[in-house]
């Protein structure tokens, strides 16, 4: 059983960056069988798929996210980590990290999806 914590602040003030972690439990991140995603979802707004970083260490971002978003892997740590810059009050969400065994780039729908977190809020605000 594959368990996935995400941890990280709570409110980030605008223009800084955001950080996150994804503690995955029962699996290594660098396997072949998974991929690792983040999600977020704004209040009163749906899934957002945000990118993708294999077990290998490639990773796949959104169109509208890839200028400021990065995902990286923590092998030691077994974590895969979320960096968002200059962010605004628009990404005030709660983001999630999800396992999936496919690979799907923008993959919204919940059931694509083989293990979640159980999600973190961020609110961006000064």
């Amino acid at each position: 059983q594959v368990q996935l914590q995400e941890s990280g602040p709570g409110l980030v003030k605008p223009s800084q960056t955001l950080s996150l972690t994804c503690t995955v439990s029962g699996a290594s991140i660098r396997t072949e069988t998974y991929f690792w995603n983040w999600l977020r979802q704004p209040p009163g707004k749906g899934l957002e798929w945000m990118g993708v970083i294999s077990g290998s260490g490639s990773a796949w971002y959104s169109p509208s996210l890839k200028n400021r978003l990065s995902i990286s892997m923590d092998t030691s740590k077994n974590q895969v980590t979320l960096q968002l810059l200059s962010v605004t009050p628009e990404d005030t969400a709660v983001y999630y990290c999800a396992a999936a065994k496919t690979f799907i780039l923008s993959a919204t729908n919940k059931n694509q999806y083989d293990y979640w977190g159980q999600g973190t809020q961020v609110t961006v605000s000064s």
